[in-house]
């Protein structure tokens, strides 16, 4: 258990940080109520309540869509966790440690309101037309944080264990 304590201490400090902000931005800084609050001159805070998975794609609103997806989610979290446990480094394990606690933010956001709370919009404008990234959260920062350590670890020539 020790050799899991980094990569289950990653989960939840990215899921708490994760769930704080998106508490905070919707019932004290109340967002719905704002709109669209620009921060800075290329990054602003905005509501998307996204009924879909990654970039909004497979948008559905309905319960038996939400219900797959939250099942969907379910499976990956148990699958990652297992490769967690399997994990030879300690950066794999921080690493699949962010997805699994960006991931069950995430989870949390479909259960609780039915779609995944996202809000942060980076932006440039150039000449006359304005170009959006897409809106996330930081549990999708988590999630893409953690990929990334993957990539690195999937480098530094330790034999990786095969996901489950």
């Amino acid at each position: 258990m020790s050799r899991l304590r980094p990569g289950v201490i990653a989960a939840l400090a990215a899921l708490a940080v994760d769930q704080a902000s998106k508490l905070w931005l919707l019932f004290v800084f109340d967002i719905r109520r704002l709109g669209a609050v620009r921060v800075t001159p290329f990054f602003d805070l905005v509501l998307a309540m996204n009924t879909g998975i990654s970039y909004g794609w497979f948008q559905n609103e309905s319960a038996a869509g939400q219900a797959i997806l939250l099942a969907v989610k379910a499976i990956a979290v148990v699958v990652l966790s297992i490769w967690m446990a399997r994990s030879r480094t300690l950066i794999a394990r921080l690493a699949l440690g962010l997805i699994i606690g960006g991931a069950v933010g995430n989870a949390i956001d479909r259960f609780a309101y039915g779609a995944v709370v996202d809000f942060a919009l980076f932006h440039v404008q150039i000449g006359g037309n304005t170009f959006n990234w897409y809106v996330f959260n930081l549990a999708d920062v988590a999630i893409v944080a953690g990929v990334a350590a993957l990539l690195y670890d999937s480098f530094q020539g330790v034999p990786a264990v095969k996901a489950p």
